[in-house]
């Protein structure tokens, strides 16, 4: 068991496509353990390889309460096979500490991936489960949060980011 270190905006690794995964072994296994771990503790609802600075197509997501049993999703090699309706809600990032804002998303969304065991499943999902997933599978693909906003809430967000960054050095 082991916290990994999230990577921050603007590092690189969240701006690569992930590879596939194609080893199904026990490192693989132990890597998605630490993800679990490192998410719960930052506290976060999803976080994807990258953002660990590993580019490989794996993220774990659990949108369950603090106060209900976990709901932990391992999702290998995810693609979104289905999407429908349309969502506006405010969403935030480990890799984005302390900085939020409203993303458009699809409502719903079907999602073919494969688990632990390299077994294709296939989950059809809505609300919050829905909107983590957009935003992991999003980080396969090198996509921040931010990247969605406009030119204008972009250059905003750079601003803020700053002075975000430059807060968080004060603090260290």
């Amino acid at each position: 068991m082991a916290l990994l270190k999230i990577r921050h905006y603007p590092d690189p690794v969240l701006k690569k496509v992930a590879a596939p995964v194609t080893d199904f072994d026990e490192p693989l296994r132990q890597l998605a353990h630490d993800m679990a771990e490192t998410m719960y503790a930052a506290p976060g609802i999803g976080l994807a390889a990258p953002q660990v600075g590993i580019s490989k197509r794996l993220t774990v997501i659990d949108c369950s309460s603090r106060d209900e049993e976990a709901q932990l999703l391992v999702l290998v090699n995810p693609e979104i096979i289905d999407r429908e309706g349309e969502s506006c809600e405010e969403e935030g990032c480990l890799s984005v500490p302390e900085y939020y804002a409203k993303v458009n998303r699809s409502e719903k969304v079907k999602v073919r991936f494969q688990d632990l065991d390299e077994q294709t499943r296939i989950i059809e999902t809505g609300g919050l489960t829905a909107i983590a997933c957009q935003h992991e599978i999003d980080h396969l693909d090198g996509i921040l949060f931010v990247d969605h906003l406009s030119p204008l809430k972009r250059s905003i967000f750079r601003k803020k980011w700053k002075k975000i960054q430059e807060h968080m050095t004060e603090q260290m």
